[in-house]
């Protein structure tokens, strides 16, 4: 599988920004996909996760009821919207995917895009 993630930008904190990522080939939906993202000096951190079928996610703390995962099979693509958005949230955002569950942990995921650049101003 390969990914493709785009729809990074420079924003100001508060306004939405939603990251895209394609994925090519024709297994999609039986993958689990997740995004992560790391900030400049910091680890590569979880950020969320969708399930093969769409129907459940996981989200971490920092995130959760703001950021929102989602997934069309028909584009072969997975979302991460991403709302109230705060200087914090300033890293570059990978999406990934992996076949061993809604996984938080980095060393589950088999594939990774190669990043989009998420900035927020204050």
């Amino acid at each position: 599988v390969q990914l493709q993630a785009c729809g990074g930008g420079l924003v100001q904190a508060g306004p939405s920004l939603t990251l895209s990522c394609g994925a090519e080939g024709h297994t999609f939906n039986t993958y689990v996909m997740g995004w992560f993202r790391q900030a400049p000096g910091k680890e590569r951190e979880f950020v969320a996760v969708i399930g093969w079928s769409g129907d459940r996610a996981l989200y971490a703390d920092s995130v959760k009821g703001r950021f929102t995962i989602s997934r069309e099979y028909r584009k072969n693509t997975v979302y991460l919207q991403l709302d109230s958005l705060q200087p914090e949230d300033t890293a570059l955002y990978y999406c990934a995917a992996g076949r061993r569950g809604l996984r938080v942990e980095r060393s589950y995921y088999d594939y990774w895009g190669q990043g989009t650049e998420v900035t927020v101003s204050s």
